[in-house]
């Protein structure tokens, strides 16, 4: 497996004389954590347990901070940071209609490393390199097979495209991990994009404050900042993700001046009970500052049918936390449809029935109450 990752541990850093002290925090999380096959070795796995997490990791890329790797219970076989990047060999159990692209990135993909699948914007991919690399990840066919990471002269196709389609009004930088490149590589990004007049928005999708928060640095920050609007999308899947070094890590990007969502993906045997979700939900927006956004229906990725739950499992979940939790602490559950159909919300839908002006909705104790509509003339 290879072991580059686009961050300055790899030589970038050696080209910018400004690398702070901060940075070798970082680059030395990443550089002891897992990063080969060969690394699980230095695991308390059994020697079962290891061979079936090689034959998997062999299969789709390994890689996992020092200070996510710390965060898991040796001692819990179902602990729910290990679920989520200890490969397992429930993996290579692949069920028929899985898919390798499952919501069709590469046929919405008009020039390399950008999708156009949305009117009004587009998902640009800077590297397809991540910090972390999680086991459910709905592109890890893409980031297994393709494997590159950043270039100039690699974007300028994609750059060329922004810029001759003025009703893109909106960025998202994804991959890969769009925050394990180099400062000055974002920045870089981020100066190019914010010079095309019709973009607005700069979103950015990262799992870096979760998995390797000491990536977010002032720097990082600077390097972001500029005359786009920037939202921060995080990755937090569980409250026990929730460290006070993710903490500061959301302290210092929303002090940055950044908005801050955060995407969910509903997981068997991670997150899918309702007292699971209620914490990391009120913990995200009281804590973080980051409001829940969505909460994604498991993709058809590969090898994933052990995580993911029935949508009724979810529709019910969802329905429990509204009764729980204020308007701003629920996400909306969403599916990503197969074949680029978007994401639509899977509800669960109060309306029971309609005649006329005259609806039927049950409220959130339950009860079936009638509502009619008084539209006047204007």
């Amino acid at each position: 497996m290879t072991s580059h990752l686009d961050i300055p541990d790899a030589g970038m850093a050696a080209d910018d004389e400004r690398a702070s002290a901060g940075d070798a925090t970082w680059q030395g999380d990443v550089r002891v954590g897992v990063r080969h096959v060969r690394d699980l070795d230095s695991l308390p796995l059994s020697l079962a347990e290891r061979a079936a997490a090689q034959a998997a990791a062999a299969r789709h890329k390994v890689r996992i901070p020092k200070a996510y790797l710390d965060l898991i219970d040796w001692s819990d076989p179902a602990d729910p940071i290990r679920a989520q990047v200890i490969p397992s060999p429930e993996e290579l159990a692949e069920q028929e209609g899985e898919l390798d692209d499952p919501i069709a990135d590469h046929a919405f993909s008009p020039v390399p490393r950008l999708t156009h699948r949305h009117a009004d914007r587009v998902l640009l991919f800077p590297t397809y390199q991540c910090a972390v690399y999680c086991r459910f990840c709905f592109r890890k066919e893409s980031l297994t097979s393709i494997g590159r990471g950043y270039s100039r002269e690699a974007l300028e196709p994609a750059f060329a495209y922004i810029e001759a389609h003025p009703e893109i009004r909106e960025v998202i930088l994804t991959g890969g991990d769009p925050l394990s490149l180099p400062d000055k590589a974002l920045a870089e990004i981020r100066a190019r994009i914010e010079a095309v007049s019709h973009v607005r928005l700069l979103r950015i999708h990262t799992r870096v404050p979760v998995a390797l928060p000491s990536r977010i640095t002032s720097g990082l920050v600077r390097s972001l900042q500029g005359r786009l609007m920037v939202t921060v999308v995080t990755h937090f899947n569980h409250a026990r993700e929730i460290t006070p070094a993710a903490e500061a890590a959301c302290r210092t990007l929303r002090q940055g001046g950044f908005v801050l969502l955060n995407q969910s993906v509903l997981l068997k045997g991670v997150n899918d009970t309702v007292e699971v979700l209620e914490e990391l939900c009120r913990e995200l927006m009281y804590r973080l500052g980051v409001k829940p956004y969505y909460l994604h229906h498991g993709d058809l990725a590969r090898g994933m049918a052990h995580r993911r739950t029935t949508i009724a499992e979810g529709q019910a979940l969802v329905s429990a936390l509204r009764a729980r939790l204020s308007g701003i602490c629920n996400p909306v559950y969403v599916l990503d449809l197969p074949y680029g159909g978007g994401k639509v919300p899977l509800g669960p839908s109060y309306v029971e029935a309609q005649d006329g002006e005259t609806w039927r909705i049950r409220g959130q104790d339950g009860e079936l109450r009638t509502y009619t509509e008084l539209v006047g003339d204007l």
